[in-house]
């Protein structure tokens, strides 16, 4: 049980974060693309961190699980490459997968390198 009001704590500091960092970006001017590979980006790196650093239990479920599962965001990645797809711009959709894909790995490969 206490898993699980960590996950959840961390849910509700990494959510709202989520959506901040998107709105800050949409009132700049960025599209809501941006946001979403910025949020995805450094939930990657603090998780390569967390992982790399050897945190375990309670604090990955804490920061890992709860706080950059909720702070990043595979759903709204999936909708957005499914609209460019469907608004005749596919090229568009598998450039936003393959550069979700690439910076989130290099994030998380850094964030893992950083810690050691």
């Amino acid at each position: 049980m206490t898993t699980v009001l960590l996950v959840a704590l961390g849910a509700a500091v990494g959510a709202p974060l989520r959506y901040a960092v998107t709105q800050a970006l949409r009132d700049r001017g960025a599209t809501s693309h941006a946001g979403t590979l910025v949020v995805n980006v450094l939930g990657s790196f603090v998780l390569g961190l967390l992982v790399g650093s050897g945190v375990r239990d309670d604090a990955l479920a804490l920061l890992g699980t709860g706080f950059c599962g909720a702070l990043t965001t595979m759903s709204t990645l999936a909708l957005e490459v499914w609209d460019s797809t469907v608004e005749d711009r596919p090229r568009h959709g598998v450039a936003t997968l393959v550069l979700h894909l690439v910076l989130g790995l290099g994030a998380a490969w850094l964030g893992w390198t950083l810690s050691g």
